[in-house]
């Protein structure tokens, strides 16, 4: 489903695998995210993993993975929203050589449409954000997302759990 001639969301096919592979990130943004041949493949085995590719200008510049079911129960925590409604965004990035173009800030305005069209059951959208990476807390709140005050310790430390009721 094109949602934009620009920045386009899809459901991940074995065409993206080469472009994925290729992507990069600087080391301090490695700390907050998993390259997606770290997480691709865990997302094809699990059925309530949904790995998604952004794609801009008709280029893979982007990945993260929607997740549902069992393996978010951590996050029943942060959310009156009943688990079955509630999707999980994970590992979020953009290519490095593709970042400051505003395709994340785009991606993430088309998911809330692009999940409701796909996912007419999900009611909200949750996310972990350290409390460091300040340029993604920016991009999540431009694009609807809201701070609610949960800040559990993640792997990285401090985290932010952000929310958009779909």
């Amino acid at each position: 489903m094109t949602i934009s001639s620009t920045v386009e969301l899809t459901l991940y096919r074995p065409e993206h695998k080469a472009d994925l592979t290729l992507f990069h990130l600087p080391e301090e943004q490695l700390q907050f995210t998993a390259l997606p041949v770290d997480s691709l493949e865990e997302a094809l085995t699990d059925p309530q993993r949904y790995p998604i590719v952004i794609i801009a200008e008709y280029q893979v510049v982007g990945f993260f993975v929607l997740h549902t079911g069992q393996g978010i129960l951590e996050y029943d925590l942060y959310t009156d929203t009943p688990l079955a409604e509630v999707m999980l965004i994970r590992a979020p990035l953009i290519d490095s050589g593709h970042q400051g173009k505003g395709y994340a800030s785009k991606a993430m305005q088309l998911l809330p449409a692009w999940v409701k069209y796909h996912f007419p059951f999900i009611h909200e959208l949750i996310l972990a954000v350290n409390e460091r990476n300040l340029a993604a807390q920016h991009t999540y709140t431009v694009a609807g997302f809201e701070d609610l005050g949960h800040r559990p310790i993640g792997l990285a430390g401090p985290q932010r759990i952000m929310h958009y009721f779909v």
